[in-house]
């Protein structure tokens, strides 16, 4: 039996061309941007509770992403899953860590990356 795993709010993270165009296309979806930093080229959009970051010339590919500690509106929860716990979880399953930057503290900012068995990408990262 599988223990749970709290991983976080979800959201999809797509590499894109154009920031700009990308925004315009997603706000015609009824997506409005919640935060980010256009001068670094990255928004987060949102529509309800769902969440899609884009992210023009920092990723390869899309990846699915989980950011322990907050909620789909942004908000922090009071308690959560560590990412250095899941870290240990993920590794203790025989589930290969990649892009770790988790274990250079003990708490606080951390991220690290799985790929499922087809290669998709999913980033774990943690803001706080």
């Amino acid at each position: 039996m599988q223990l749970s795993m709290q991983l976080g709010t979800f959201s999809i993270s797509l590499t894109v061309r154009d920031l700009q165009a990308s925004r315009s296309f997603y706000e015609k979806l009824g997506f409005s941007a919640s935060c980010g930093d256009e001068a670094e080229n990255w928004l987060i959009m949102q529509n309800g509770d769902q969440l899609i970051g884009l992210f023009q010339g920092m990723f390869e590919r899309n990846m699915l992403t989980f950011n322990p500690g907050w909620d789909q509106q942004g908000n922090q929860l009071e308690t959560f899953t560590d990412i250095r716990e899941l870290h240990q979880r993920l590794s203790a399953s025989d589930i290969p860590i990649e892009q770790d930057e988790s274990c250079a503290s003990e708490a606080g900012p951390a991220s690290f990356i799985v790929t499922d068995p087809d290669g998709n990408p999913i980033l774990i990262d943690q803001h706080r």
